[in-house]
């Protein structure tokens, strides 16, 4: 962490870091799909490579967020991440061969799938003892997402769908740079607490965190199906590439004004954050609904509008609620392990079943099973809010 008053040149560094780090991130996550599918894939097929990422970031997060918290470096870390990402992209798309693929593909999200987490617990380090907030960075993610993606869709209609690796490239490169010339943060005295069996007992021994992370994989599930499908859904209804920037915009611009409301008025008590859980999962289940039933390309750009504060919401709650739930020594294998369930577990349940559906019944379905899931997560939440208010909830650090 930094100790003494911070002076502005850094954290803008790092505010620009974060608006490149997502902004190449978006290409891959909203317009690698349709890649896949200009090579022949299938939905099924596309839907299983795409699950392999979720599937490999249940060792990948665990190993960089101990890796991180041992060597008190989350900088070095996300650079040595950043780099290897670089040099097996230039691979990937240089690949034809299905097996090479996946082989490439599964060393690829070994180091790209942690990098939003370790990158969440490096703007939380940075800011430790300061007055700057999350979501004043947090925001600078979302704009580098929304705006990569809408100039994106345009550029890479003109380049054409085999050279999205070129974009992908130059974004990385960019925010390889920022991060080197970031200053280095003062380690914690001692170093970090041990990691071991006795530790995730720890961690595991709180029950509201255990089911904070069940039914987030519940709620998650619908949300990575349509992360991983909306191209793919929007070209389907007889979009183009440039409106899959457009939905991708949408999903992600009015996040940072969501940010900025939460780290103003959002209330740090674990009741409320869990009650606007449930909230959250409630508007999913709508969100989902409405995709559904969607018609056209221009309908599924309104709809993810409500992706700011669906997703939105739920990642910054959730964010803050595992620093609550998880003793500050162990806060980046916390935040490791809440990216594990979210984009891990879910996101391979996802890829299969999403593609499956897709493929076997039509999108309708996918959004339909979407909206029972989420239903169900609001419902969970909604029980543990109801807990909660009863029974009171202490910090661990005030336990004992």
């Amino acid at each position: 962490m930094l100790n003494s008053q911070p002076s502005k040149s850094p954290f803008l560094t790092l505010r620009w870091y974060t608006f490149f780090i997502y902004g190449t991130m978006v290409i891959f996550t909203s317009f690698f799909q349709l890649y896949l599918q200009d090579i022949g894939m299938s939905q099924s097929e596309i839907g299983a490579l795409m699950a392999i990422g979720p599937f490999v970031s249940l060792f990948a997060n665990p190993f960089w967020g101990y890796l991180g918290d041992r060597m008190q470096n989350i900088r070095f870390v996300l650079l040595a991440m950043m780099i290897g990402t670089l040099v097996l992209v230039q691979i990937v798309f240089n690949v034809e061969n299905y097996t090479l693929i996946y082989i490439v593909m599964t060393c690829f999200f070994f180091f790209q799938t942690p990098m939003f987490a370790q990158s969440s617990t490096l703007i939380l380090n940075y800011i430790d003892g300061t007055p700057y907030k999350f979501g004043g960075f947090r925001l600078y993610g979302s704009l580098g997402w929304a705006l990569t993606a809408v100039v994106a869709g345009p550029v890479i209609d003109q380049l054409g769908v085999p050279r999205i690796g070129i974009v992908f490239t130059a974004l990385l490169m960019v925010a390889i740079l920022l991060m080197i010339v970031l200053p280095p943060q003062e380690r914690i005295a001692g170093g970090a607490a041990p990691i071991n069996w006795k530790t995730l007992k720890q961690i595991g021994s709180n029950l509201y965190f255990i089911g904070f992370i069940i039914l987030g994989v519940l709620v998650a599930i619908p949300n990575m199906m349509n992360s991983t499908f909306l191209s793919l859904y929007v070209i389907e209804l007889g979009g183009s590439k440039s409106m899959v920037g457009w939905a991708v915009f949408a999903s992600s611009i009015f996040e940072a004004v969501l940010f900025l409301l939460f780290d103003r008025f959002l209330r740090k008590k674990v009741s409320f954050m869990i009650g606007w859980l449930a909230l959250v999962s409630l508007l999913f289940t709508f969100r989902w609904l409405l995709m559904a039933e969607a018609v056209s390309p221009m309908q599924v750009i309104f709809i993810q509008l409500l992706h700011a504060v669906t997703f939105g919401g739920y990642f910054y709650v959730g964010t803050q609620l595992t620093m609550m739930f998880v003793p500050n020594a162990f806060r980046s294998t916390g935040q490791a392990l809440y990216t594990m369930t979210w984009s891990g577990v879910s996101g391979v349940i996802a890829g299969f079943l999403g593609g499956w559906l897709f493929q076997n019944f039509g999108s309708e379905q996918m959004y339909l099973a979407g909206v029972a899931l989420s239903l169900a997560g609001s419902i969970g939440f909604g029980l543990m809010w109801l807990n909660v208010r009863r029974t009171g909830y202490q910090l661990p650090d005030e336990e004992g």
